[in-house]
Formats: C-alpha cells, sequence, structure tokens
C-alpha cells in the first residue's frame, strides 16, 4: 500500500494522463476530457471510509482516480454481501445512470483519490457533450447486461462456472502480473466470494480448494492469484460459459 509522500508524488504524476483512462471520456476530444475531468473535486479517502450509504440521495457522481471502492449491500443480520469492485478511471454512484438515490453503499478499500460532481453539473455535461451521454448510455446497458448475466447465472450456471467468471472479473479490473501468473488486488474472504457468486460458504471452499489442488489458482495471505488462465478458461468453456 502507498503512503504518505510517495503516494501523493504519484498522484502528481498521473493526474494529467488521467482524463484520458477514463472509459466514460473516451469519445472527447483530449481538450474536452481535461475540461470534463478539471469539473471534479479531488478527495482524499482512507480504507474502510464510507462514501455513501444505500437509500441517500444521489447528489454527485463518483470516479475512482487512485485507490479501490467496494459497492456493498447490508444483508439480514448486517452482513455485508460485496455486489462490485471499482478502480481507476470507473464511475460508480446512483447519480451516474441518473438516478435520484443510491441503489448500495460505497466503501473505500485502500488509501487512494476520488473525483467527485454535482449531480447538477454532471446533467448540464450530459447537454453539453453528446459523446458523454452516449457513453452512459452504453454504461447503462453494461450495467444491465452484468445484472442479467448474474440472474441467469444463479438460474442455470454451475457454481465453478460463477466463480470462474468472477475472478477474471475482478483480474480484469485489480490484476496485476506476478512471477506465478495473474494477482487479484483486492482481499476477498471466501464468504466474500462464495456472496459474489451465490453460494454456500462450504461449496465456495470446496470449488476454491480443488482448483488450488489442480495449481488453477493459488492463495496467500488473502490474495488469489490466477495460475493456468487457459485451466481456469476451460472451466468456463466446459460449462457454456464461454
Amino acid at each position: 500500500m502507498r503512503r504518505g509522500a510517495d503516494f501523493e508524488a504519484e498522484w502528481e504524476m498521473e493526474r494529467a494522463a488521467f482524463p484520458g483512462r477514463v472509459g466514460l471520456f473516451r469519445n472527447l476530444t483530449p481538450q474536452e476530457q481535461g475540461e470534463v475531468a478539471g469539473l471534479f473535486h479531488e478527495q482524499r479517502v482512507e480504507p474502510d471510509q464510507l462514501l455513501f450509504l444505500e437509500g441517500d440521495p444521489a447528489e454527485y457522481v463518483y470516479l475512482v482516480a487512485e485507490g479501490k471502492v467496494k459497492i456493498v449491500k447490508q444483508a439480514a443480520g448486517g452482513k455485508e454481501i460485496i455486489l462490485e469492485v471499482f478502480g481507476p478511471g470507473e464511475v460508480f454512484g446512483g447519480a451516474t445512470l441518473l438516478l435520484p438515490w443510491h441503489p448500495a453503499s460505497a466503501v473505500v478499500m485502500e488509501r487512494g483519490v476520488i473525483l467527485r460532481l454535482p449531480r447538477t453539473e454532471y446533467h448540464a455535461l450530459l447537454k453539453r457533450y453528446p459523446a458523454l451521454a452516449v457513453e452512459v448510455i452504453e454504461l447503462l446497458r453494461q450495467r444491465l447486461a452484468e445484472a442479467h448475466q448474474i440472474i441467469r447465472g444463479l438460474a442455470a450456471e454451475r457454481v465453478e462456472t460463477r466463480m470462474a467468471r468472477l475472478l477474471f472479473k475482478l483480474a480484469e479490473k485489480t490484476g496485476t502480473p506476478a512471477a506465478d501468473g495473474l494477482r487479484l488486488g483486492v482481499h476477498l474472504t471466501r464468504q466474500d466470494l462464495a456472496d459474489m457468486v451465490g453460494c454456500t460458504l462450504e461449496t465456495a471452499i470446496r470449488v476454491l480448494s480443488r482448483w488450488q489442488k489442480e495449481a488453477l489458482i493459488k492463495t496467500d495471505e488473502g490474495l488469489i492469484t490466477i495460475l493456468d488462465r487457459g485451466g481456469l478458461q476451460r472451466v468456463l468453456e466446459m460449462a457454456g460459459g464461454g
């Protein structure tokens, strides 16, 4: 984890190039990207910091500049279920999707920088830049497709398929190359993974333990490394999931 002056220095070096890495801005010109990004307000955040609660008014659009944020819902008994993890360049929050309230809570996972834009200014930008509005529509389509995939998976797919798809998704969002594979950049317990794919803890442990024995993955201090991407991909293909 980056701390102190090192963290601040790295963000200062990345700030100028950051707008070009934001998916929502990809159809804007470099000048327009800089203008839009300049309207966002920076907020330094720390691990476990709560950004907003489920049901809160969606007053801001949020954009991850540095670090990671998890989107969670509270289950019965106060249990936290992770729905999504967002990293640098990704937008989140109800206002992003033009909702008047946040459908889930957002919690910071690691020290970083969050950019915020009031929803009124966001709406003005969508009117000013049609290309940005088109990207929001595409974002809505992607989120709807992901929700449909989850529902279909819960109804018809084997746990192995859902777990493999989740690991690939997390690897794409947070993975970093390691000497022996691709390491996921987010700490998740087996219970977290079970909740995210909709299975019991016992089933998640059984699947992950088997994959470790087969040298598809390994776990080290709460971090999962994908050792054999081809082998894990075959899990999806065998079940018709890829």
